[in-house]
C-alpha cells in the first residue's frame, strides 16, 4: 500500500532500532542519534562568565545586567511570538525530518528516512531556533548575575567586615564549613615557619563589646597556630603527628564553636572570604553544637578508613585515603610535590574519576555511554532502570556527603545526575548536554566556582574526554594503534592539551611526563579506588576485613606513588614557563601547533619516530649530552655553589657522579634539581654546618634516591625542632649520623679536608647555633677552599686564634659566612685573602644580604665576589695558580 507524504507516521520504535543492532541490549551510536546538542553549552558559558565578573560588582550593575538581559530576553520571546522574521530557519514538512544539508527527508514506517517528492505541497513548518537561543543565553545571563551579585554581597553584609578592618578581638559561634587542614612547612630565614590549622567557616554570631550579640553569616578563614612539637614528617610536623596532639584538625563540617579570636581583612582580593579569624587561645576548641548525623556518619567512615591503612607502607598509607575520599593529611611535601610535577595532582584531590568508576559498577563503563545504553551489574540483577537510577542517585549523594562537595566533586555529581535523570526516564542523551547542565547548574548554585581553578581544570579535563579524546582515539586506531593502548593515549593527552595552560599559570611550570606518567598510572587508578572504596564501607563493621581489602589496595597505590617519583626525578621532567595567562595562551597557541604538525607527522613514521627519541633525550638528559649542549657542569668542576635561595647548599667533587655535599638549603626541590644537574648520584658525606632550617630543611631532596655514607652534623643540638628533623630523615633511610669536631680530618679520592670548627668543648659556650657552624678547609687538585658556614665575628675571631688559625692564610676560594651579611671580621677577610669570593643568597631577600660593606670590604682584598642571587648556580675549575668560575 502505498503511503501518502502528508500522513503523520511514527518513527521506527526502539524496540526495532535494538533489533536491528543484533544485540541483546542495544546499541546506541552517536550518528545514529544525530550529532551532538550543544545548544547547553552557551547558556552555560555565558552564566560562568557572568558570575565570575559580578561576584564583586556593585548592586547597580548587577541589577542594571539582569534588568537589561530579561528585557531582551522578552523582546525575543515577544517577538517570536508576534510571528516576525525568522532568521534562519529549517523547512519541515509532516512526516519528514531535516538532513545534512538543511533540506527535509520523509519517514517511511518501515524503512529509513528518503527524500521526498516535490510534488508534496504540505505547508511547511519553521522552527526559529537561534532567536530562541539568544533569549535563553540572555536569561541565563539574568540568573548568573542575580546569582552572583547575593553570594558577593554575603561577604559586605553584618557586621564582620567592619570589625575586620578594625582588627577586632571578638567572641564569636562560628560553624566549621570544610574539613581542617595543615599549612605546607616552609622556612622563614633560618627557621621553619609554625605550622598552623585551616579551618573555613561561618560566623554566625557575633558578640559585640557591649555584650549584645548579633546574629549573622559571614565566610571566614580560620587559623589555629600551632605548637604542638616538632615530631613528624619529611619537612617539619607531620600531619599525623599533629592531629594526635590537635582536637582542631579532629572537628568535621557542621560542627559549631565558640572561639575568641582577632579579626583581619582577608589577604586576596576576590576571594570567598569575608575576614581571617585568627584564635587567641588554640588550646581546645570549645564546642557548642555537634555535627549533623550524615556529617558523623562520613567522619567515621574516613577515620576507619585511616585506621585500616596504618600498617601500610609510607607511600600506599599517605595516598589511599586522597584516592578514595580527598584525604591528604598524610601526605608529604615531597610526594606532594612529585605528583604536582608529573601532572598527577587530580589523583589526590577526590574528582568525577572516582564517582564515575563507582557508577561504572553500577550503571556500565563510561566510555560506552553514549554507544551502550545499559550495562553494569543492574542489568544483570535484573534491576529496572528507575531503580538504577535510584540507586546511582544515592550513591551519588553518599559519595558527596563522604568525600566533601569539593568543586570537582560537585561536577561530577551534577553531571552524574543529569546523566541518571535521563536513565530514569529512559531516554539517551550525550554526556556533553549534560556537563553543560552540570556547569549551568553548579554556577547558578554557587557562583564561587566560577572563579575555582580546580572547577575549571575539572570541567576542561571532562570536556577534552567527551569531545578530543573519541576522535583521537579513532584517528590513533585507523593507524593500526590497538584500541585500548589508544584510548588511553588519546584521554591523557586530550585532557593534557586543554589542561595544561591552566596548569603553567598555577605553577608557572610544564610537565614533559604527564602523559606517560598518566597512562602508567591509569591503570592502577581503578583498582586502588574500588578497593579503598570496599575498605571505607567495610572498616565500621569489620576492621579486620578492611585492612586486607587496604592491604591489596596498597600494591595499586604504591604504584602510583612510584610512577609520580620517578617521573618527578627525571631531569628534564618539567620546563618553566610564564605563570600568567599571557603564557597560557602561548602555551595553547604552541599546544595547537604542535598538534597540527603531529597530524602531518603521523602519515611518516621514521619521523615520528625522530621526534620522539628527541623528546625522550630531552627528558632523560643524559649528562655527558647535557654538558656537551649546556655547558653545565663544566669539565673538571672541583666546587658548586648551588642556586637554593636564601640559603647554602654547596658540592665538593670527589669523581664522576660522586660528592660531598655541605648543607642542604631551604628547598629540597632545588637541592635535588641542583645535584640532578651536576650529575651526583654517589653522597659519601653531608656535612650540615649547623642546624638553621635555611641549611637542613633541604637534606630530603639530598637523601632522594641517592646513596648516601653518613650524614655528620654540628655538636650544638638548636634548634630542637630541626635536629629531630634531622634524625628522623637519617633514621628512615638508614644513614648514621656523626658528630664533627676541630682537628678531623678526612680523604674521599682527590679531595681532602679538615675540620677547623667548632672544637670538641668550645669554651665559652657558643652564642648561638650560627657560631657552632662546621668550618672545612679544603683542598682539591692544588685549590684551597674556606667553608665558614654562618659563622658570625666572635667565633671568626676564636677561629683565628685556635690552633687552626695559623692554616688559613691565603686560601683560593672563600664560601663567605652567613650569606654575606655584615657581621664580618675584617682580620679574617685580610687574612684568608681569597682570590674568589662566593656568597649563597636569595634574590630579593628581606635581609639584605649581601651587604655592600662586605662585598666592598672582599673586593678590596683582591677578590672576585660573584652572588648567587645575581650568577645563579656557580662553579669553580681549575688547578693551583689557574683558577676559574663558570655559571649555569
Amino acid at each position: 500500500m502505498s503511503h501518502d507524504a502528508r500522513t503523520p507516521v511514527r518513527a521506527p520504535s526502539r524496540a526495532a532500532v535494538h533489533a536491528a543492532s543484533g544485540s541483546r541490549l542495544g546499541t546506541s551510536h552517536p550518528r545514529q542519534e544525530g550529532p551532538t546538542d550543544l545548544r547547553l553549552v552557551p547558556p552555560a558559558l555565558a552564566a560562568w562568565g557572568t558570575a565570575a565578573l559580578m561576584l564583586d560588582a556593585p548592586s547597580v550593575w548587577v541589577a542594571g545586567a539582569a534588568a537589561v538581559c530579561l528585557v531582551a530576553a522578552g523582546v525575543l520571546v515577544l517577538v517570536r511570538r508576534g510571528g516576525g522574521p525568522a532568521g534562519h530557519a529549517t523547512v519541515l514538512r509532516p512526516g519528514s525530518a531535516p538532513g545534512r544539508d538543511g533540506a527535509a527527508r520523509q519517514a517511511s514506517p518501515a524503512g529509513p528516512l528518503k527524500w521526498p517528492r516535490r510534488q508534496d505541497t504540505a505547508p511547511p513548518v519553521r522552527r526559529t531556533w537561534p532567536r530562541t537561543s539568544v533569549a535563553a543565553v540572555l536569561l541565563c545571563v539574568a540568573a548568573a548575575a542575580v546569582s552572583a551579585g547575593l553570594h558577593g554581597a554575603d561577604l559586605r553584609r553584618g557586621p564582620v567586615p567592619g570589625l575586620a578592618r578594625e582588627y577586632a578581638t571578638v567572641t564569636a559561634e562560628v560553624e566549621v564549613t570544610a574539613d581542617p587542614r595543615l599549612t605546607r612547612p616552609r622556612v622563614r630565614g633560618n627557621h621553619m615557619a609554625p605550622t598552623s590549622v585551616l579551618i573555613n567557616a561561618d560566623v554566625r554570631r557575633v558578640e559585640e563589646a557591649d555584650g549584645a550579640a548579633v546574629v549573622t553569616r559571614a565566610p571566614v578563614l580560620m587559623i589555629v597556630d600551632g605548637g604542638w612539637g616538632a615530631s613528624g614528617g619529611a619537612d617539619g610536623p607531620s600531619p599525623s603527628a599533629v592531629s594526635r596532639h590537635s582536637p582542631w584538625l579532629r572537628l568535621l563540617p557542621s560542627t559549631r564553636l565558640r572561639v575568641t579570636a582577632r579579626l583581619a581583612p582577608s589577604l586576596a582580593d576576590g576571594d570567598r572570604i569575608a575576614a581571617v579569624l585568627r584564635v587567641r587561645d588554640p588550646a581546645v576548641p570549645e564546642v557548642v553544637g555537634q555535627p549533623t548525623a550524615a556529617q558523623r556518619l562520613a567522619g567515621r567512615l574516613r577515620g576507619g578508613l585511616r585506621e585500616a591503612t596504618d600498617g601500610l607502607p609510607a607511600d600506599a598509607r599517605a595516598l589511599l585515603p586522597g584516592l578514595v575520599v580527598g584525604d591528604t593529611s598524610r601526605i608529604t611535601p615531597e610526594l606532594d610535590e612529585a605528583f604536582k610535577e608529573t601532572d598527577l595532582a587530580h589523583t589526590l584531590a577526590v574528582s568525577g574519576s572516582n564517582l564515575t568508576i563507582i557508577l561504572a559498577l553500577l550503571i556500565g563503563p563510561p566510555g560506552l555511554a553514549q554507544r551502550v545504553e545499559r550495562r553494569g551489574l543492574a542489568p544483570r540483577l535484573g534491576i529496572s532502570l528507575r531503580t538504577t537510577a535510584l540507586l546511582g542517585g544515592g550513591l551519588t549523594l553518599a559519595f558527596v556527603v563522604v568525600c566533601r562537595p569539593d568543586p570537582s566533586v560537585l561536577r561530577a555529581a551534577a553531571c552524574g545526575t543529569v546523566a541518571l535523570l535521563a536513565l530514569a526516564t529512559g531516554r539517551r542523551r550525550s554526556l556533553v548536554p549534560a556537563l553543560a547542565t552540570a556547569v549551568l547548574l553548579l554556577v547558578l548554585y554557587d557562583p564561587w566556582l566560577a572563579r575555582s581553578y580546580g572547577f575549571l581544570l575539572s570541567v576542561l579535563a571532562t570536556g577534552a574526554l567527551l569531545t578530543l579524546a573519541p576522535r583521537w582515539s579513532a584517528a590513533l586506531r585507523r593507524r593500526r594503534v590497538p584500541p585500548r593502548l589508544a584510548e588511553a593515549l588519546a584521554a591523557a593527552a586530550a585532557a593534557q592539551a586543554l589542561c595544561a595552560p591552566v596548569v603553567a599559570v598555577l605553577s608557572a611550570r610544564v610537565s614533559l611526563v604527564a602523559v606517560p606518567c598518566n597512562l602508567l598510572a591509569e591503570f592502577a587508578i581503578a583498582p586502588a579506588t574500588v578497593l579503598g572504596f570496599a575498605a571505607l564501607a567495610t572498616a565500621p563493621l569489620a576492621m579486620p576485613v578492611a585492612k586486607v581489602l587496604a592491604w591489596c589496595a596498597s600494591w595499586p597505590a604504591g604504584w602510583i606513588a612510584d610512577v609520580a617519583r620517578t617521573g618527578a626525578a627525571l631531569p628534564g621532567a618539567g620546563v618553566d614557563w610564564p605563570g600568567s595567562w599571557t603564557g597560557a595562551a602561548l602555551l595553547a597557541l604552541a599546544t595547537v601547533v604542535v598538534l597540527l604538525a603531529g597530524r602531518r607527522l603521523l602519515r611518516h613514521p621514521w619521523w615520528c619516530g625522530v621526534c620522539g627519541a628527541l623528546l625522550l633525550l630531552v627528558v632523560l638528559q643524559p649528562p655527558p649530552l647535557t654538558r656537551v649542549v649546556t655547558g653545565w657542569p663544566p669539565p673538571g668542576w672541583r666546587f658548586a655553589m648551588c642556586d637554593v635561595g636564601q640559603g647554602d647548599a654547596t658540592v665538593l667533587s670527589v669523581g664522576e657522579g660522586t660528592g660531598v655535599v655541605v648543607d642542604a638549603g631551604p628547598d629540597p626541590t632545588l637541592v635535588d634539581r641542583c645535584l640532578r644537574t651536576l650529575g651526583i648520584t654517589r653522597i659519601p658525606l653531608v656535612v650540615l654546618t649547623h642546624y638553621h632550617a635555611d641549611h637542613v630543611a633541604g637534606l630530603p631532596g639530598v637523601l632522594r634516591g641517592r646513596e648516601v655514607g653518613a650524614i655528620e652534623t654540628t655538636g650544638h643540638e638548636a634548634p630542637v625542632d630541626q635536629v629531630e628533623f634531622v634524625r628522623r630523615e637519617a633514621a628512615a633511610r638508614g644513614v648514621p649520623l656523626t658528630r664533627a669536631a676541630a682537628g678531623e680530618e678526612r680523604r674521599t679520592g682527590a679531595l681532602s679536608w679538615q675540620v677547623v670548627w667548632p672544637p670538641a668543648h668550645p669554651v665559652p659556650a657558643p652564642e648561638g647555633p650560627n657560631d657552632a657552624s662546621v668550618t672545612l678547609l679544603v683542598r682539591s687538585a692544588g685549590l684551597r677552599l674556606l667553608l665558614l658556614g654562618d659563622l658570625e665575628p666572635p667565633a671568626q675571631r676564636a677561629l683565628l686564634r685556635s690552633p687552626a688559625g695559623a692554616l688559613l692564610d691565603g686560601v683560593d676560594v672563600l664560601k663567605v659566612a652567613h650569606h654575606g651579611s655584615a657581621y664580618q671580621d675584617p682580620e679574617l677577610i685580610r687574612r684568608a685573602a681569597p682570590r674568589l669570593a662566593l656568597i649563597s643568597c636569595g634574590e630579593d631577600n628581606p635581609y639584605g644580604h649581601p651587604a655592600p660593606g662586605t662585598v666592598a670590604a672582599l673586593r678590596a682584598q683582591g677578590a672576585v665576589v660573584l652572588r648567587t642571587d645575581e650568577d645563579g648556580a656557580l662553579a669553580v675549575v681549575g688547578t693551583g695558580a689557574e683558577l676559574a668560575v663558570a655559571g649555569d
